[in-house]
């Protein structure tokens, strides 16, 4: 297969991980959100939180770059049950407590108003991201082995539900760390972290496909069901993860949940999941060209630039035309105490 790693592993670097300053950026905004929430609250007498913590894509590192700067940013703020109490003494709904959040965030600088969601409060900035806060209640749960009790958490959504998405972070941290040998304590480095950004990029590479694709929790998951290490070849690495979870899908395209046990993240059948499959399948067939014994630098550079439909990869200079380059000014070797003159 033809080299391409150097063009896949800058591809990546420069133009599909989040930079350390629009992280920065992103989270001075949520700091500042959640002094507005944490103010909201005890002006309007309402429950204390016991924590916020940024989760999803952000706190695993897979954030991507988005050209229309729509990016998502998960920013938890979690409560006691016991403190969830309604009016009338009751227990609060879980809409009720997405509806206390999200006027405790309301600003007149914004633009846009916060609004409730189904499994959030979004609130909207005019850079054009926005920020999710999901709220979530702890509980206690009976382990069913043992009988003792253990904190368990759930979240606001149609109703409560499990979750714990600091769990899921956790979990893909420990799997970068596992599956790969050049992996960060923090999951911000590694093969396998590349991998999922990549993969998130290829899904979202085509507006069209925005929309129709699945969810980024479902593409970390496969990549973790699908990632085989392959020290020193991004290119091929991404290549044989393409290939694997094309054959996982076609006999299972159930996804497990990491976390919570006897759950999935997308059950059989999504049409989701199947479209994914499809985008990957189609664009295999574009890399078969770097199997060619005499495939050109240009040839391979048009082939990525299809898979990711960008015009990055064929910008890209020909190693072997900058090494003649570099020989003819170079010339021969000279030996040391020698002068060459032009």
């Amino acid at each position: 297969m033809k080299d391409c790693h150097t063009q896949v592993f800058k591809y990546q670097r420069k133009e599909v991980k989040l930079s350390n300053e629009d992280r920065d950026d992103i989270k001075g905004k949520a700091d500042t959100n959640r002094l507005r929430l944490r103010g909201g609250l005890a002006t309007d007498g309402k429950p204390t939180p016991i924590g916020m913590h940024t989760q999803g894509s952000y706190s695993m590192k897979t954030m991507i770059q988005e050209k229309d700067g729509d990016y998502d940013i998960d920013d938890g703020v979690y409560f006691r049950k016991e403190d969830l109490v309604g009016p009338q003494g009751g227990e609060m709904s879980a809409l009720a407590v997405r509806q206390m959040v999200c006027a405790a965030v309301q600003d007149k600088r914004f633009t846009t108003a916060p609004e409730v969601r189904k499994n959030c409060v979004r609130i909207y900035y005019n850079e054009g991201y926005h920020i999710d806060v999901p709220s979530y209640r702890k509980i206690q749960i009976k382990d069913p082995v043992s009988g003792e009790l253990k904190t368990g958490w759930e979240l606001a959504s149609s109703d409560w539900k499990r979750s714990d998405a600091r769990a899921v972070t956790k979990w893909f941290i420990g799997a970068n760390s596992i599956k790969c040998s050049d992996s960060s304590k923090d999951g911000n480095s590694g093969q396998f972290v590349r991998m999922a950004r990549l993969m998130k990029r290829f899904a979202k590479s085509r507006a069209s496909w925005r929309s129709q694709t699945t969810s980024g929790f479902a593409i970390s998951r496969l990549v973790e069901y699908c990632y085989l290490q392959d020290e020193d070849r991004d290119d091929r690495c991404f290549r044989s993860l393409m290939r694997e979870i094309s054959n996982r899908l076609a006999y299972d395209d159930e996804i497990g949940h990491p976390t919570l046990s006897g759950e999935n993240i997308v059950d059989s059948g999504n049409s989701k999941v199947a479209f994914f499959k499809k985008c990957i399948d189609e664009n295999l067939k574009h890399l078969e060209v770097l199997d060619d014994d005499d495939c050109s630098h240009e040839a391979a550079m048009s082939a990525w630039a299809r898979v990711f439909n960008t015009d990055w990869f064929e910008e890209q200079p020909d190693p072997d035309d900058e090494k003649k380059l570099d020989s003819s000014i170079t010339g021969p070797f000279v030996k040391k105490g020698e002068t060459r003159y032009a």
